[in-house]
């Protein structure tokens, strides 16, 4: 999903919302919540799209909550450690969760046993942020461009691998669309987050990478990555000199992760109100936007319905994604 899908469908929402809260009386939080630190629970390691996103979210709902947010770092499994540590949380407003687009709409279609439900684990918040997603090679693969990347693919299938920041993320789905989509065959490689993913790049152990433009953009700026195409709609400020897909021949190679705020289900409504509202105002302070904007990220807060729709939305579209390239867990 680009930016311009996600926001355009929060503005065809955002007036008919916006007339709803005004009608309603404010709403009554337990008079003394927060009275204690609160934990932000991000599903990968530091150094990534996620992790950014995280830290930004706490500092400055630490800020306006008058209490401490705790960022707690839990990698692993594509994210199903960090859900599972939050579906069992308990629902009282103090554990808090960065959930990725892959984390509710992916993983469950290629893991049935998860321990939590993307759809009743959780009482969705606000939706925080999103990120295009780039295609980036290694200083030693051959290919300088999509087109080359292809070809290379297709005369040695199977031989070319890329790294992703773990099985069942955006960034694994986003290679098996890309295989999908082109008919060619790489080799998935699955990290814990997408700082060791990159350095598997960098090493040369891998071709290929599909991460974040917040990832993957310094290390093209610095020469050391072959940017080869961007999966927005338009290019990016940060890497001007990378085409989008479409330029470079493949317009259906679109992808965004978005991030948003979640909690355990049956957390108070009064407080997820609050949550809500001060997750849209931090959205919308300049300071934010421009650093979240200087990692690639686009701020893009919601309501909670809002919120719910994108989740159900996307769930059925890479749904149909999972089914269509055969894509397993490792």
């Amino acid at each position: 999903m680009t930016a311009t899908t996600v926001s355009r469908r929060i503005l065809l929402c955002a007036t008919f919302a916006a007339s709803l809260v005004a009608a309603l009386p404010a709403a009554a939080q337990p008079a003394d919540w927060p009275n204690k630190p609160l934990k932000l629970i991000v599903p990968f390691p530091p150094g990534g799209a996620a992790d950014a996103v995280g830290r930004v979210v706490a500092e400055k709902l630490s800020e306006v909550l008058k209490q401490p947010v705790v960022v707690e770092n839990k990698a692993g499994a594509g994210t199903a450690i960090a859900a599972d540590a939050a579906a069992k949380a308990a629902p009282d407003g103090y554990t808090l969760s960065l959930a990725p687009a892959g984390q509710l709409t992916i993983l469950p279609h290629l893991n049935k046993s998860l321990s939590y439900d993307p759809f009743k684990s959780f009482a969705p918040v606000s939706l925080v942020a999103e990120v295009p997603y780039v295609i980036g090679a290694s200083a030693d693969t051959p290919a300088t461009s999509l087109k080359d990347l292809i070809a290379a693919a297709k005369k040695e299938p199977g031989k070319l691998s890329y790294s992703s920041c773990g099985n069942g993320t955006l960034c694994h789905l986003s290679g098996e669309l890309f295989k999908n989509l082109t008919g060619t065959d790489l080799l998935h490689v699955p990290f814990k987050g997408s700082a060791p993913a990159i350095q598997a790049l960098l090493g040369g152990q891998v071709n290929l990478s599909f991460d974040t433009l917040t990832i993957l953009a310094p290390q093209v700026k610095s020469g050391k990555v072959k940017g080869l195409v961007i999966t927005s709609r338009t290019r990016s400020p940060l890497l001007p000199d990378v085409p989008t897909a479409a330029e470079a021949g493949l317009p259906e190679f679109v992808v965004s992760s978005w991030f948003g705020i979640v909690v355990p289900a049956g957390t108070p409504k009064e407080i997820v109100a609050r949550l809500t509202t001060e997750i849209n105002a931090l959205a919308k302070l300049p300071d934010v936007r421009d650093r979240l904007a200087a990692q690639g990220l686009d701020a893009i807060p919601s309501t909670p319905e809002t919120f719910t729709k994108v989740i159900h939305e996307d769930y059925a579209r890479w749904g149909k994604v999972v089914e269509a390239s055969g894509a397993k867990l490792d």
